[in-house]
């Protein structure tokens, strides 16, 4: 059966494949081996990378001596926007091209460039160097659609967003197929102020390449930041869908399948007003942990998926409960398989518990100390805008105390000081703090009857994430219209 598939999935034609339709040209002898090695690269620029590697490898074992395989086997390996990165297992994918001989100056040329992305120097210095071999191909073969698609890409971790997604709506409009250009156009403009422009991309990408979840997953981040909750939940519910049944159909591990889709899911599930199938949500990820017996890439969401549910319902009594682990294994069992939660992980609980240990008039002092911990891991990293929204946090739980202590102008310029540092942050996707520090002193000014005063945190709070529903509440408390909101 094994091997059925593997012959189905190398003589797929690039215009049949439902990946999105791709064209490099590349010296490879055997027309499979060529619709191999497109669907492959289809595959890559759907983020698609571990079905992306293993068709590399199939492209690569159909004709011996094609050396692109290699270099595609190297890229995906490389996973910049989400920064993590495999320098080591790329390169050894690249000592493979045995031979420049056998390649055109445009295959050395994309070879070059990934060698330099997996070369020496810093993240950043490689990323930059990378961008500027990209371009230098793109320029020397200007009707090249992959040229100009992975140049696109290189520009978005280097940010020029805007530079990105110009080249990525002309690919679009040469080839409404290519599931590289919708994709790259989306995270282009990913954010409140430009996310109109990625719409008529995102409506399609889905469409371009259906069996990559990522892919359907992807319109959802032009959907949440335009207020699109029931496209956003379709979108979401479709691709934790398809992670599920295909990471159950290959038997793979637990970890492979897309949290980060879950976790957008519920999140607008309490956006649509459905805190019941948002917390549905974290049961179904409890028994992910629990099935994978504590696997720690399983972990992943499930601090921001409790503490997004706690404080969006205003369950205090769960505080506890949500950042529990659901496995008994601990470190001192010795088992491999023990979960230790990252400083981010402890910082979500200090916001959450701090909260309700201030609604509940006790010592906030050890859970600020949480978020103190993992802001000067920040600092010394040189995240300079996670330490600052780690801060907000410390601020919006200062207030919250204040406000339960009856001190709510105190309460207030606590927030001020949250606002502008949680301002640091270029909104895209959920909102960093789970409760927007804009969103909660318009809560506060509604409580002290100061309607007008209230109406300009709630705009501001819009504008950052349109349609919000406790901001669209809030607005409403203060005698606005929401018609067109």
């Amino acid at each position: 059966m094994r091997l059925l598939s593997l012959i189905l999935a190398i003589s797929i034609p690039a215009a049949a494949a439902t990946v999105g339709q791709v064209d490099f040209p590349v010296t490879a002898t055997k027309p499979e081996t060529r619709a191999c090695f497109n669907r492959a690269v289809a595959m890559l620029h759907s983020f698609w990378f571990e079905e992306a590697r293993e068709q590399f490898e199939s492209c690569a074992a159909s004709e011996p001596g094609f050396q692109m395989a290699w270099w595609g086997v190297a890229m995906t390996y490389n996973h910049s926007l989400w920064n993590r990165v495999w320098p080591a297992d790329a390169r050894k994918a690249l000592s493979k091209i045995d031979s420049a001989a056998s390649l055109t100056p445009r295959e050395g040329q994309f070879i070059d460039a990934v060698k330099v992305l997996f070369g020496e120097g810093s993240k950043k210095q490689r990323e930059i160097a990378y961008s500027k071999a990209m371009g230098k191909i793109s320029t020397a073969y200007p009707d090249d659609l992959e040229a100009a698609s992975f140049y696109s890409l290189s520009l978005i971790p280097i940010n020029k967003r805007m530079q990105a997604g110009a080249i990525a709506l002309d690919v679009y409009g040469k080839q409404p197929e290519h599931p590289g250009a919708a994709h790259y156009i989306i995270h282009a403009f990913d954010d409140p102020e430009h996310a109109i422009l990625a719409l008529p991309a995102a409506k399609r990408y889905a469409k371009i390449a259906p069996e990559a979840h990522h892919a359907l997953h992807m319109p959802s981040h032009i959907f949440l930041q335009l207020g699109m909750w029931p496209e956003t939940i379709s979108s979401n519910e479709q691709s934790w869908a398809a992670s599920v049944a295909w990471q159950t159909r290959k038997n793979l591990n637990l970890s492979l399948r897309d949290y980060h889709s879950q976790f957008w899911l519920a999140y607008a599930y309490l956006q649509m007003g459905r805190p019941q199938d948002a917390w549905k949500v974290w049961e179904a990820k409890r028994q992910d942990i629990i099935d994978s017996k504590g696997d720690g890439a399983v972990y992943r969401y499930w601090a921001a998926l409790g503490s997004m549910l706690v404080v969006s319902t205003n369950s205090w009594s769960r505080a506890e409960e949500v950042f529990t682990d659901p496995v008994t294994i601990r470190r001192a069992s010795g088992d491999s398989h023990a979960h230790v939660p990252d400083q981010e992980s402890r910082a979500l609980e200090g916001f959450t518990r701090g909260w309700a240990a201030a609604l509940a008039g006790q010592d906030i002092a050890p859970w600020l100390d949480k978020i103190e911990q993992a802001r000067l891991m920040s600092v010394q990293s040189g995240s300079t805008v996670r330490a600052a929204l780690l801060e907000g946090q410390q601020w919006i739980v200062k207030a919250v105390a204040a406000r339960k202590a009856g001190k709510l102008e105190e309460a207030l310029a606590m927030l001020e000081k949250a606002a502008l540092l949680e301002e640091k942050e270029n909104p895209s996707g959920p909102p960093e703090i789970i409760k927007p520090s804009h969103e909660l002193a318009g809560e506060i000014l509604l409580e002290m009857g100061k309607k007008s005063e209230a109406r300009v945190w709630f705009e501001r709070s819009l504008e950052r994430q349109p349609k919000r529903l406790a901001s669209l509440e809030g607005l409403a408390r203060t005698g606005v219209l929401l018609e067109n909101r």
